[in-house]
């Protein structure tokens, strides 16, 4: 291989991760919403600034490297008072003046994220645990209206959703690189934010603080949907379970309710009660198993059934070995079922 096809080939896989990392789900360089706009638009004049002046400092080096010497004599006397001068102005002052202005044109463009007092169309209470997201739906005005999830957020389309963090063990990161910025959410604290999502479409977020040995599998979904398809999902959401007919599904309800399931587990409209784990009333709607670390479907439910510590090693849920394979397959389809 020539010279030219070995520098190409070196080049190609130098670019691929930073070109691959523009079409990935957390990449920050695909804004769907106008808080994540901002931060890209700031963020490429910061890169921009930060580019000429490091364009310029390497110019002057190579330029001072190559420039034509001649001897001591014809450089000969130092000015010693003109050295200090250029030492204050291209030392001090210029950076100063640099990094001041840009230090204000920072503070200017993230003022609009102190949520705090912005107005929202929708408030949610979100919830991080070791290692998943507890979502609360928060109707102030219909109290019969709220209702829990977990690990997934739906949202309408083009409305303001304030997000309300909190933590129930240790310091977490709530973050959504499409939609907005990182916000803390720290024990005894809560933090607060705005967000919109300006196209429909599923947005990936993640943990971003470190939080212990499954961190980094601390996922969640947010789901922007056209408004009267957010209204039916709400809808559905705030209905309890139905008791099933089929006795299948019927075996599956009984050992969710007479074992350790439902002592950690909540199923509105059953007996099983626990607040320890994730609400699973509507379970079967959504996309992801553990937090987003697996899709949603029939033979890893129930791997996740049977022993959840060897896909996620370190959560509370523990190893079921109770359960012969006629009354997993039971629990299974009844999982599914919930709608």
């Amino acid at each position: 291989m020539s010279r030219r096809y070995r520098g190409l080939s070196r080049a190609v896989l130098v670019l691929a991760p930073l070109l691959s990392s523009c079409s990935s789900p957390y990449s920050t360089f695909l804004p769907g919403g106008g808080d994540a706009q901002m931060l890209y638009t700031l963020g490429m004049w910061l890169c921009g600034i930060a580019l000429l002046i490091t364009l310029a400092m390497t110019l002057l080096v190579v330029w001072g490297a190559l420039r034509r010497r001649g001897s001591l004599d014809e450089h000969l006397p130092v000015g010693v008072d003109g050295g200090k001068r250029w030492i204050l102005i291209g030392g001090l002052a210029i950076p100063g003046v640099a990094l001041t202005a840009l230090f204000v044109v920072t503070l200017l463009a993230l003022e609009p994220f102190s949520g705090d007092t912005d107005e929202a169309d929708l408030e949610l209470e979100v919830i991080a645990h070791r290692w998943w997201w507890e979502v609360n739906y928060v109707t102030a005005e219909v109290p019969a209206e709220h209702f829990v999830t977990a690990n997934e957020i739906h949202i309408p389309v083009g409305r303001r959703v304030g997000i309300t963090l909190r933590s129930a063990d240790v310091i977490h990161s709530f973050w959504v690189p499409r939609l907005h910025g990182k916000l803390d959410a720290i024990p005894g604290i809560e933090n607060r934010l705005v967000l919109q999502a300006d196209e429909p479409g599923t947005y990936h977020g993640q943990c971003a603080e470190y939080c212990g040995g499954q961190h980094a599998f601390m996922h969640f979904l947010i789901v922007a949907q056209e408004e009267e398809e957010y209204e039916i999902w709400a809808a559905r959401q705030r209905q309890p379970a139905t008791p099933p007919e089929d006795p299948k599904l019927a075996r599956g309800l009984a050992a969710f309710e007479q074992h350790s399931c439902g002592l950690c587990h909540r199923v509105r409209g059953t007996e099983a009660r626990g607040t320890n784990g994730p609400d699973l009333t509507h379970f079967g709607s959504r996309m992801t198993i553990g937090a987003g670390i697996m899709p949603n479907n029939r033979p890893r439910l129930q791997a996740w059934i049977v022993d959840a510590q060897a896909i996620k090693p370190g959560i509370n849920m523990p190893t079921l070995t109770e359960f012969d394979g006629p009354t997993i397959d039971a629990l299974a389809s009844y999982l599914e079922s919930l709608q």
